[in-house]
């Protein structure tokens, strides 16, 4: 199963509890579903949670059961139908739409006056028309439909609500979307998901540390590059001055340096430092390493 799956999944086992939210959360399914007019009703979903709960939200709701449910002819997928004239026209009416007339599809918010009941009509616009990107991947969940008035309304409650969502136009379709992680965090725990909204959470936290891994080895690596590149050339200089004056002729700390970065090629000024009998500290390391170099008409490091 995907993530958007799993998270459908989830909310599916969100109790039916108030018929306030049931009749919200119908409504959600209803505005994104297949066919939703004054004549039909047909829900077609490959969600098996999702086929499990919409007779007990239909009956919640509007006291009906569908008048027939049937497996499609594409394996896994179910379709739920509504044609019953006198039962069509009770949904159609409970949301303040004129029985037999054409139906417009909009969101009557009078409908979705209480919070819960926004958060219920969400829960089912999202079971019907939404998607998730696996938070591994990216982040980024989104609502297609084709109704340009259901798009506008259900922007502006999500806007109601605090949230910033993003949209566009695709395929002559509408899209409402969401990047940013904490959003989609807080939008699956406000419809009912708090596993989901977790997860990406802990994916999240696994992402950053290994971003900030992969910044200490790149950051230890350029730094073993530059210690190497660095103790490369204060070789060379001493090699010059092997060749010109002799070692032996420096002075004594100079010439104890000296033995020591032959001694130790790969190891840093602060390691030098600490080699040094005594120990010393990395500038002073540094300084004696700048007077070899200018000794042997190198460039100082």
């Amino acid at each position: 199963m995907s993530f958007s799956s799993d998270t459908k999944a989830e909310l599916c086992r969100a109790p039916l509890q108030k018929r306030c939210c049931a009749v919200s959360e119908a409504y959600g399914i209803l505005l994104f579903c297949n066919l939703f007019s004054a004549e039909e009703i047909r829900i077609v979903t490959s969600s098996p949670e999702l086929a499990e709960r919409l007779p007990k939200l239909f009956k919640k709701a509007f006291g009906l059961a569908f008048d027939a449910v049937s497996e499609t002819d594409i394996k896994g997928k179910f379709s739920f139908y509504m044609t019953d004239p006198t039962h069509v026209s009770q949904v159609v009416e409970a949301y303040g739409y004129e029985p037999g007339g054409i139906l417009a599809h909009h969101i009557n918010l009078g409908v979705l006056e209480d919070y819960c009941c926004k958060a219920s009509f969400l829960r089912g616009a999202f079971l019907a028309g939404g998607s998730l990107t696996d938070p591994e991947k990216s982040y980024h969940m989104e609502f297609v439909t084709d109704h340009y008035n259901v798009s506008r309304e259900m922007f502006s409650v999500l806007l109601e609500l605090g949230f910033s969502p993003k949209d566009a136009s695709r395929g002559g379709n509408y899209v409402i979307y969401f990047k940013q992680s904490e959003a989609i965090e807080d939008f699956l725990t406000l419809i009912g998901a708090p596993l989901a909204a977790m997860d990406i959470m802990n994916a999240k936290v696994e992402k950053d540390m290994r971003n900030a891994v992969n910044r200490r080895v790149n950051c230890d690596s350029a730094n073993a590059d530059k210690i190497v590149t660095a103790a490369a050339e204060q070789l060379e200089a001493l090699r010059r001055i092997e060749e010109t004056t002799g070692l032996e002729d420096l002075p004594e700390k100079l010439y104890e340096t000296a033995l020591l970065r032959i001694a130790n090629p790969e190891a840093s000024l602060t390691d030098l430092a600490q080699l040094a009998m005594p120990p010393v500290s990395k500038s002073c390391m540094g300084h004696r390493i700048r007077k070899l170099m200018e000794l042997a008409g190198g460039t100082p490091v």
